[in-house]
């Protein structure tokens, strides 16, 4: 685990960097992008790459490989600083533009490229002479599936975030709402 250099953050702004590197490792994500991320996030200013591999006692290439990293996700930018020529880093800190940063890569790494194979998969398996009834349905079933997700994630986009918290806060009301309209649940 990356040890982190006691300067001045708290021993709960540590905990929180700790365990966020450690949930990254989780999700697939580098350790390192992972704190880094979190320190900028609970950084009241922007910091160099210096000051945070000093911090998170990282190595510096590290640093600057994971500050690349962070920048393509959206999730920081550079912010210039009036008489010095480093870089300087902030994050993102609206945690629902965050949310819809990291959703919208994953998609982008994830689920498209799925699609597009799945898509191809189905259309070979139906232009096979004899195919497998049951894996050409299952393929059916999971393209089926992601179109659904793919839809879905595109709508939720173009919800103002007001809404989309009140929707999330309804949780399962919104079953309840579906049985006031007649839909029947599945």
């Amino acid at each position: 685990m990356t040890e982190i250099k006691a300067y001045t953050e708290s021993p709960a702004q540590t905990q929180f960097i700790l365990y966020w590197g450690d949930m990254g490792s989780q999700w697939g994500v580098n350790r390192s992008v992972a704190q880094i991320q979190a320190l900028l996030y609970l950084s009241a200013t922007p910091l160099n790459a210096e000051q945070i591999s000093e911090r998170l006692g990282i190595a510096r290439s590290n640093v600057s490989n994971s500050l690349k990293e962070l920048v393509s996700w959206k999730l920081i930018r550079r912010v210039p600083i009036p008489g010095d020529r480093r870089e300087h880093f902030e994050a993102e800190c609206d945690v629902w533009e965050i949310a819809t940063r990291v959703a919208q890569g994953r998609k982008e790494r994830e689920i498209d490229p799925a699609m597009r194979v799945l898509s191809d998969c189905v259309a070979a398996a139906e232009t096979e002479d004899n195919p497998d009834p049951v894996a050409l349905a299952r393929m059916k079933d999971m393209q089926d599936f992601l179109n659904v997700v793919d839809t879905w994630y595109d709508q939720m986009l173009g919800v103002p975030k007001s809404k989309l918290k009140m929707l999330m806060k309804m949780g399962n009301k919104v079953i309840s709402l579906l049985s006031i309209t007649g839909k029947k649940s599945e």
